[in-house]
């Protein structure tokens, strides 16, 4: 059975130098934040790294993909982007309060979160290597720390991004940034939780990044505007509960599909 909800997003924390990027840290509600927490969460250090990732893992399928190149597939439509149905992963679509607007997907299996957004990109060329550049050097402003290595799908980002904690005290949250370069388009995918420490983990979430397709649209867009979002349309089988007004840091209402 898979589980969906939706939840509106708070006023976004400012990460300076994004443009259209999403600017909200991209984590869990269960996410560690303490200061040593966030820190084991994370894989051992290791030397800083520029430059292509290894081989394609035989866990990886051949995407993400292109919508003319997708293979079949039961996904769910989210408009710039299809996921695939999986048994066991929630649902959780970030909405905007000022405008309404979906602005990202969390799948969530397990206690680990994978944030995933499309945006647009030239046809001449790919913007990962820009994007990561940003985001390192706004993360580092703030407080944090990130630093690049080869992963599954090319150079990443593993980053600990500084969170306040209840009391005013400064924690820090780990995050793992993954970018592909597409046709006209880059995908972002951010992971947290325990995969971060759990490889098996971690590589189910690779796979899942794998199968995942960018819808992009003939549409002309600025460079690293967010490629829109819908939530879940009607599917047979899928019943949709919607509420009024929710709080922002709760558990939005779920819609649960059936068989």
């Amino acid at each position: 059975m898979g589980l969906f909800s939706r939840r509106k997003r708070q006023e976004p924390e400012e990460i300076e130098g994004l443009d259209a990027l999403d600017r909200d840290s991209p984590a869990p509600d269960d996410a560690p934040e303490d200061e040593g927490a966030a820190d084991d969460a994370l894989p051992e250090d290791e030397p800083e790294v520029e430059g292509d990732a290894p081989a394609r893992g035989d866990h990886l399928e051949d995407g993400p993909y292109d919508e003319a190149d997708a293979p079949d597939e039961d996904r769910i439509d989210l408009g710039g982007l299809l996921v695939p149905a999986i048994d066991g992963m929630e649902l959780r679509m970030e909405v905007d309060q000022r405008t309404n607007a979906v602005t990202g997907a969390n799948l969530v299996i397990e206690g680990s979160s994978l944030q995933v957004q499309a945006f647009a990109a030239p046809k001449s060329r790919g913007i990962w290597e820009e994007v990561r550049g940003k985001l390192r050097e706004s993360v580092v402003k703030q407080g944090g720390t990130a630093e690049t290595r080869p992963g599954a799908f090319g150079t990443e980002l593993i980053a600990r991004m500084p969170v306040k904690r209840a009391d005013g005290r400064t924690a820090y949250r780990p995050a793992r940034f993954m970018g592909v370069d597409g046709r006209r388009w880059l995908l972002r995918a951010v992971l947290s939780g325990k995969a971060l420490a759990d490889p098996e983990q971690a590589r189910r979430f690779e796979t899942l990044v794998s199968r995942l397709v960018v819808v992009r649209g003939a549409e002309a867009m600025a460079p690293q505007e967010l490629i829109p979002l819908h939530l879940p349309g009607e599917r047979p089988g899928l019943n949709q509960i919607r509420s009024g007004p929710l709080d922002p840091l709760a558990r939005g209402p779920e819609i649960t599909e059936i068989g």
